[in-house]
C-alpha cells in the first residue's frame, strides 16, 4: 500500500472534513460492504458513492454533516472515555486527527505506542450493557475496526465502551488478515466505480436551452 499520512487536525472541524473528502474511510466501510437482500448494491452504498464522488470535484459539502443524538454524546464523553482508559490501562494515547493511506482513510481516538489504536463508542446504557455481558465487539463495528488496522498498518486495536457511570469496556483485538484482505478487496473495487462515477460526471453537461 501507500506511505502512511498523518494529519494534526481536531475532528469535527473544518480541516478534517477537507481531509477526508472524497475517500472511503473506516468509519464507512461497512456501508461498502453492504449489500441488499438480493445481493445487490445497498441503497446506503450507493448514497455513500455518489457523495464522495461529488466531494471530489466540489470539495466537503457544510450541508451534508449529519448530527444526532449518539453523535452528541460521543463529542461529549469522548475525552473522559479516554482518560478513563489511561487510567486503567496505564497505556499513553496520542491524539490524531485522522490517518491517510493512498485513496483510503481512518480517524482513530488514539494511537497507543508503535503497534496499537484505540477506538472509543459512547453508548446509550442498554447497548453498553450488552457490550459487558457479551464480552465482545458488536458485529456492526468489526469492519471499522479490522478496516483501522488495515489502513493504520498497526498489530491491534483496544476497542472501548463507554457509558458515563457504568463499568467501562476494553477489548484488545489483533489483526484479523482474512478480514483485512476481504475488506480490502471490497474497498479497492468500492474505489473502482467511485472513479467511474466522478469521470462520468466531470463528463456531463447540460443540454442546451
Amino acid at each position: 500500500m501507500s506511505e502512511l499520512q498523518i494529519f494534526d487536525c481536531t475532528q469535527g472541524e473544518d480541516a478534517w472534513y477537507a481531509c477526508r473528502a472524497g475517500i472511503p474511510t473506516a468509519s464507512e466501510f461497512s456501508t461498502v460492504l453492504a449489500k441488499c437482500r438480493g445481493g445487490g448494491e445497498s441503497v446506503t452504498r450507493r448514497k455513500y458513492m455518489l457523495t464522495l464522488a461529488a466531494e471530489r470535484i466540489a470539495g466537503p459539502s457544510p450541508f451534508d454533516r449529519y448530527s444526532n443524538g449518539a453523535m452528541q454524546r460521543g463529542h461529549e464523553y469522548e475525552q473522559e472515555a479516554r482518560d478513563m482508559y489511561q487510567l486503567i490501562t496505564g497505556h499513553d494515547v496520542e491524539q490524531i486527527g485522522f490517518m491517510r493511506r493512498g485513496d483510503v482513510g481512518y480517524s482513530p481516538d488514539g494511537l497507543i505506542g508503535g503497534d496499537g489504536l484505540l477506538e472509543i463508542k459512547t453508548k446509550a446504557y442498554a447497548l453498553h450493557i450488552d457490550c459487558l455481558l457479551k464480552d465482545e465487539v458488536p458485529s456492526e463495528h468489526i469492519a471499522q475496526v479490522q478496516g483501522g488496522l488495515w489502513v493504520s498498518g498497526r498489530q491491534w486495536l483496544d476497542f472501548c465502551s463507554y457509558s458515563s457511570g457504568l463499568p467501562i469496556f476494553i477489548k484488545r483485538v489483533p489483526r484479523d488478515h482474512q478480514r483485512i484482505a476481504e475488506i480490502a478487496v471490497a474497498v479497492e473495487k468500492f474505489i473502482e466505480e467511485l472513479l467511474a462515477t466522478e469521470r462520468l460526471i466531470r463528463k456531463y453537461r447540460r443540454p442546451a436551452q
